[in-house]
C-alpha cells in the first residue's frame, strides 16, 4: 500500500484556507447586514466580491494539486466533492450581498440579521470542521463539530420559515414581499451549503476510520 506523505496532506490545509475565506466573506456580510447604509453597499459588496475571488483562487489550487498528487490522504472524488462545496457557500454569500443593490433595499430586517449571524457561526463551525479533519482516525469532536453544523442548519430552517411567515402576514407591499423571499431565500441556502460540506466529511470519516 501507498503511505499518505505530509506532501499530500496538503489538502487538508488547503480545506481549512478555503473555509477561513468563507469565514470572512460571512463577517463581511454580517457587517452589510446589521451596519446597513445604502452609501456604503456598493464598498461593501465590493469586499466580499474580493474574497469571493480569493475563494475561487484557492478552489483552482486544490484543484491543480488534485490533478498532479498520484496518492491523495482521502479518495479524490471527496477532495472534488468538498471544495466544490466549499466553493458554493462564498458563491451564495456574495449572491445574497449583491441583491441589497439589485433590489434597492432600502432598511435591512431583523430576520435578515437572524440568519446572517447563523451563517457567521456556523462558517466558523465548519472551518472547524476541516481543522480537524487531518485528525479524523483520532479526533474526539470532529464528529460533534458536525453535529453542530447539522444544528445550526436546522435552527436556520425554522429561523427562515418565521421570516417567510411575517412577509405574508404583516400585509407588506407584494413586490417587498418577492425582495425579500429571494434574499431570504439565498441567505437561507448558504446554511444549507455548509451543512452540505459537513454531511460529505461526515461521509469521509465513515469510509477512513
Amino acid at each position: 500500500m501507498f503511505r499518505v506523505t505530509r506532501k499530500e496532506e496538503i489538502f487538508y490545509d488547503q480545506f481549512v484556507e478555503t473555509a477561513e475565506l468563507t469565514c470572512k466573506a460571512a463577517e463581511k456580510l454580517d457587517d452589510l447586514i446589521n451596519n446597513y447604509n445604502v452609501n456604503e453597499l456598493e464598498q461593501k459588496i465590493s469586499a466580499i466580491e474580493d474574497v469571493e475571488h480569493d475563494c475561487d483562487q484557492s478552489i483552482h489550487d486544490i484543484m491543480q494539486q488534485l490533478n498532479k498528487s498520484f496518492i491523495t490522504p482521502i479518495d479524490r472524488e471527496d477532495i472534488n466533492q468538498i471544495a466544490k462545496e466549499i466553493d458554493n457557500i462564498t458563491d451564495d454569500i456574495e449572491a445574497t450581498a449583491q441583491r441589497f443593490k439589485m433590489f434597492n433595499v432600502k432598511e435591512m430586517t431583523e430576520d435578515a440579521k437572524v440568519l446572517s449571524r447563523l451563517i457567521v457561526v456556523c462558517t466558523i463551525e465548519l472551518k472547524n470542521v476541516m481543522a480537524e479533519m487531518k485528525n479524523m482516525k483520532t479526533s474526539k469532536t470532529l464528529i460533534k463539530r458536525i453535529i453542530e453544523v447539522n444544528r445550526l442548519e436546522n435552527e436556520g430552517d425554522d429561523a427562515f420559515r418565521v421570516a417567510i411567515a411575517k412577509l405574508f402576514a404583516n400585509g407588506m407591499d407584494a413586490v417587498e414581499v418577492i425582495k425579500w423571499k429571494e434574499i431570504y431565500e439565498y441567505l437561507e441556502n448558504t446554511l444549507d451549503a455548509c451543512e452540505d460540506v459537513a454531511n460529505i466529511v461526515e461521509g469521509v470519516v465513515m469510509k477512513n476510520v
